[in-house]
């Protein structure tokens, strides 16, 4: 608990997290849904910069 709420801070990241609390990654999704903590630990504002990469990085590959 104490690791998955450390990752909910955005203290350590998922992988670290998993293998804190000795389990594997895919484990450590499934305990994130069951506790209702989301994996995807993004600000508004980076997920705002992902978003706008991603969709950039789409027209590059469209363009191509």
């Amino acid at each position: 608990m104490a690791a998955l709420k450390m990752f909910e801070l955005g203290k350590v990241s998922s992988g670290k997290t998993a293998e804190l609390a000795g389990m594997s990654w895919v484990e450590f999704t499934e305990t994130c849904d069951r506790y209702r903590v989301s994996v995807f630990n993004y600000t508004p504002q980076k997920l705002e910069k992902e978003i706008k990469f991603d969709i950039e990085s789409a027209k590059g590959m469209i363009d191509q």
